[in-house]
C-alpha cells in the first residue's frame, strides 16, 4: 500500500534503512528503487564503494536521520535521484547536474565513443590543414579564457563568455609578437595547420563537450546552449575536470557562425511535443522542457541544424546526432538530402534501438 510519508524507526542498521527505503520507493512508483536508495545513502553518509558496503551493518547515525528521511521523501515524490544528490556519472567522470540541465544518459556515451573513433580515423594527428594554406595567425586568433581559467589560443567566432576586450587585446598583442618571432625563425614556412575543432550543440551539463575535451586534449572543443543556466553548469563541470571548452550562448549553430568546424555533435531535444505528457514523471515534471521538446514530430532541431549549415565556412566532415526511437531513418534521410557526407552510419544502443546517426565525408 502506498504511504504518504517516510519516517525511519529510531533503531535501525544502515542495511535495514536501505531495505525499508527501497520498499517505500517501490510502493511509490519509483523506478530502480534499490539503486535510488543506495545513491541517497551514499550521499547522506558521505561514503562510497567499499566503505559503503563495510558500513551496512553499522547502526544508522541518528544525527542524519532527518536528512535521510527528507531525501527519501523527495525521491518518492518523483524527483530524480541525480538532482537530489546533484551528480551523475558519465564516461567514468562525475558531472554536476541541476534542474537546469538534462540528466546525462548512458546511451550518449556511445555517441561520444563514435565521435572519438571516427575523429581519430579522419584526423590521426588531431590537426587540420588551414583553409587556403593561410597561416593560423591570419585567421584572427584571439585569446581565450578557458573554462579552467587558463589562457589558450582560439580561432574565429565570438569570444566566449567572460573574456573582456582587454583580455582579447592583450592576447592578440602577445600572439602577434609570437607570430612575428616564428616568421623570423622560418617556422612560418611550415605547412599551416590548426587544431581539429569539434562543436557540441546543446551543451547541457557539458557531458559530451567536457568528455571530448578530456579524451582528446589536442582538439579544440566548443559547445553552445540556449540556456544561460545550462552553460553555467557546463562551465563548472569543465573546471571540475580541468578541460578547456569554449562555451557560447545562442540557438543551435548561430553562436558558431564563421567558425571552421570539423565535427558537429548534438543530442538535441527529440521528443515530439505531444508525447511529453506521457513521459515518466521524473522526466516530465523535473527535466527542462527545452531539452526535451523537439517540436511536432521531434525532428525540428535536426532540420534547423541542416538549414543553418551555411553559417559555417564549410560543412563539418563528421556529424553525429543522438535521436529518439523510430527516428533513425528520417534523420539519416536529412543527412543524405544535404549531400555533404558520403557515408551514413546508424549505431544501436545497448537495447538494440537505433540511437545515433553519423555522417562522414571521407576524402
Amino acid at each position: 500500500m502506498k504511504q504518504d510519508f517516510y519516517v525511519m524507526p529510531d533503531m535501525q542498521s544502515i542495511r535495514e534503512a536501505f531495505a525499508e527505503a527501497s520498499s517505500f520507493l517501490a510502493r511509490n512508483g519509483c523506478n530502480e528503487p534499490q539503486r535510488s536508495s543506495q545513491l541517497l545513502l551514499e550521499h547522506v553518509l558521505g561514503l562510497s564503494g567499499a566503505a559503503y558496503y563495510m558500513a551496512l551493518a553499522d547502526p544508522f547515525p541518528p544525527a542524519i536521520k532527518a536528512d535521510w528521511e527528507a531525501l527519501v521523501n523527495r525521491r518518492a515524490a518523483g524527483e530524480p535521484v541525480q538532482y537530489i544528490i546533484g551528480e551523475q556519472e558519465f564516461y567514468g567522470r562525475a558531472f554536476e547536474v541541476t534542474p537546469e540541465v538534462l540528466i546525462p544518459r548512458p546511451e550518449t556515451e556511445l555517441l561520444v565513443e563514435a565521435i572519438l573513433k571516427y575523429g581519430a580515423e579522419l584526423w590521426p594527428d588531431g590537426v587540420v590543414a588551414a583553409r587556403g594554406g593561410a597561416a593560423p595567425e591570419a585567421e584572427g586568433c584571439t585569446q581565450e579564457l578557458t573554462a579552467g581559467g587558463e589562457a589558450a589560443g582560439m580561432r574565429g567566432g565570438a569570444a566566449p563568455a567572460g573574456v573582456t576586450a582587454a583580455d582579447e587585446a592583450a592576447g592578440s598583442s602577445a600572439q602577434a609578437g609570437s607570430s612575428a618571432a616564428r616568421r623570423e625563425s622560418g617556422a612560418g614556412k611550415a605547412r599551416a595547420v590548426r587544431p581539429l575543432t569539434a562543436v557540441d550543440i546543446g551543451a547541457g551539463s557539458g557531458a559530451i563537450s567536457v568528455t571530448l575535451a578530456a579524451e582528446a586534449p589536442a582538439w579544440r572543443v566548443c559547445a553552445g546552449d540556449i540556456s544561460p543556466g545550462a552553460l553555467a553548469v557546463a562551465r563548472r563541470n569543465a573546471q571540475r575536470h580541468g578541460t578547456a571548452v569554449d562555451l557560447r550562448l545562442g540557438d543551435l549553430l548561430e553562436p558558431f557562425a564563421g567558425l571552421e568546424t570539423d565535427i558537429l555533435v548534438s543530442n538535441p531535444p527529440y521528443i515530439p511535443g505531444g508525447d511529453i505528457a506521457g513521459l515518466q514523471r521524473e522526466v516530465r515534471d523535473h527535466e527542462p522542457r527545452t531539452a526535451l521538446d523537439g517540436g511536432g514530430d521531434g525532428l525540428d532541431p535536426y532540420r534547423r541544424m541542416m538549414e543553418q549549415l551555411p553559417l559555417l565556412p564549410a560543412p563539418p566532415r563528421l556529424v553525429g546526432f543522438e535521436l529518439g526511437q523510430g527516428q533513425a531513418e528520417q534523420v539519416a534521410g536529412l543527412l543524405r538530402a544535404a549531400g555533404h557526407w558520403n557515408e551514413i552510419i546508424t549505431i544501436n544502443d545497448l537495447a538494440g534501438i537505433p540511437r545515433h546517426v553519423l555522417g562522414i565525408a571521407r576524402q
